[in-house]
C-alpha cells in the first residue's frame, strides 16, 4: 500500500501505512499535524458522528438556527458549529502534542467526503 495524500481549498488529509509512528497527516494549506493511526482513526470516527448528528438535528431546527455539537475521546476533542448542512470544525488533540486546529464550513463538506476515501476505517 501506498502513501495517499487528498487536499482540497482549505483543507488536507493524508495516510502513509509504511511510517513507522504517525501514519496520518490533517491540516489546511497553512498548517499540518501528523497523527498516530489511531488518533487519525479517533478523528475520522468522532467527525462522523458530529456530522449524522448534525444530519439527524436538520429536521429540528428552523433554517435560521445555528448549532454547536461537541464529541470527545482520550484522544481528540472536536466541536461541529453552524448550520446543519455548513458548520465549522475545530478538533483538540488530547494526547501529549496538544495542538488545535479548525476548518471553515466550506472546506468540512469535502474533507468528510475525503475521510470516507482515504482508508478503510
Amino acid at each position: 500500500m501506498e502513501r495517499v495524500i487528498k487536499s482540497g481549498i482549505g483543507w488536507r488529509i493524508g495516510w502513509n501505512p509504511d511510517a513507522p509512528e504517525f501514519k496520518g497527516l490533517i491540516g489546511t494549506e497553512d498548517w499540518a499535524i501528523e497523527l498516530t493511526e489511531a488518533e487519525l482513526n479517533e478523528f475520522c470516527r468522532l467527525l462522523y458522528q458530529l456530522a449524522d448528528t448534525m444530519k439527524h438535528l436538520a429536521t429540528e431546527l428552523m433554517a435560521e438556527e445555528k448549532i454547536a455539537c461537541e464529541a470527545e475521546s482520550n484522544l481528540l476533542w472536536m466541536e461541529v458549529e453552524g448550520y446543519p448542512h455548513a458548520y465549522n470544525l475545530r478538533f483538540i488533540l488530547n494526547t501529549g502534542r496538544g495542538t488545535e486546529g479548525a476548518w471553515p464550513a466550506a472546506a468540512v463538506t469535502e474533507l468528510l467526503q475525503a475521510t470516507r476515501m482515504l482508508k478503510v476505517f
